[in-house]
């Protein structure tokens, strides 16, 4: 570590959808050399293992419980802000008085305060964006004023620079379903408006996927693709002993996963990955896909979404 330079700050959202990718960042700048540092809420610390990362706490205002005991989402978020914000500082000061000051921040893009944080400090900062660029533009067009924030069925597909056109069921949840996620929609759009002010923005797509569209959209923010943010396992192997994430919110059950999937014919189950702040039913999820093989297979009528949760385990 004493030959390392530089010291980031990584700041994630306390979500597993969030600290993971993050985390995964990281671990890459450990080894590029650089000395990392991942700061994520008292509650969630003791859920992430990570050998070369060090894991600080910040606070959230809700130590003891997490996000779960906050009154709404919107009590919530403030409180990350107010205590979040404070915490973060003394956290950086920490950093100071040991002899390892804080370079540069990397912070989660549903915690658009830390900009005001690492700017009281002088420092670097870079907001990572845990979404495709494809989804980060929809949210561009609507901060823009160019895309309404309820989207209509009768204004479908919609028809946007860059993206193939869009039904209904290619839209985020956050944008189908507004009246949902009303407070983290305003998170959202918030960091938008601020996005030029930071020296990166941080994309965790690649360029050979979205090459149109992340050409367009280098051209309004300092934009660097970093993804795919996965274990070095699953792509090139550079990183010694990186086979997981390193941190789960849950105990995994793979034991009762592949016992379930033993007892299920050949080819006949599909995996599910639904967002942590997500609130579509799993059996809508799938509608499209259940209606398919029920029409096309079995000749028979659609039974989603009112039998469908006996079909989706």
């Amino acid at each position: 570590m004493e030959n390392q330079s530089g010291h980031v700050i990584v700041v994630t959202y306390p979500a597993q959808g969030h600290i993971n990718p993050l985390l995964q960042f990281a671990k890459r700048l450990v080894s590029k050399g650089i000395k990392a540092t991942l700061a994520t809420t008292h509650y969630t610390v003791k859920t992430i293992q990570a050998t070369t990362v060090g894991v600080e706490p910040i606070s959230d205002g809700f130590d003891e419980s997490g996000f779960t005991h906050a009154p709404s989402v919107q009590v919530y978020l403030e409180s990350f802000k107010t205590v979040g914000s404070k915490t973060l500082a003394e956290l950086i000061m920490k950093f100071s008085d040991l002899g390892s000051p804080v370079s540069c921040i990397v912070y989660d893009a549903l915690l658009p305060w830390v900009l005001d944080v690492a700017k009281n400090f002088g420092i670097c900062r870079a907001v990572l964006l845990t979404n495709s660029a494809s989804v980060c533009s929809l949210y561009w067009q609507i901060h823009q004023g160019n895309l309404s924030l309820t989207v209509k069925q009768e204004t479908l597909p919609l028809m946007l620079p860059g993206l193939p056109p869009l039904g209904y069921s290619d839209i985020p949840s956050f944008l189908a379903q507004p009246e949902n996620h009303s407070a983290y929609l305003a998170v959202i759009l918030e960091k938008f408006g601020c996005l030029s002010e930071n020296d990166w923005v941080f994309c965790n797509s690649f360029q050979e996927l979205e090459s149109e569209l992340v050409m367009a959209l280098q051209g309004i923010w300092p934009l660097v693709m970093v993804g795919p943010l996965v274990p070095s396992a699953y792509l090139d192997q550079q990183i010694e002993g990186d086979t997981a994430y390193g941190a789960s919110m849950w105990n995994p059950s793979s034991d009762n996963c592949l016992r379930w999937l033993n007892t299920r014919p050949p080819r006949t189950s599909c995996d599910m990955v639904q967002s942590t702040r997500g609130s579509s039913s799993p059996s809508c999820g799938l509608l499209h896909y259940t209606w398919w093989m029920e029409l096309d297979t079995r000749g028979v009528e659609p039974r989603c979404p009112n039998g469908g949760s006996t079909a989706v385990e």
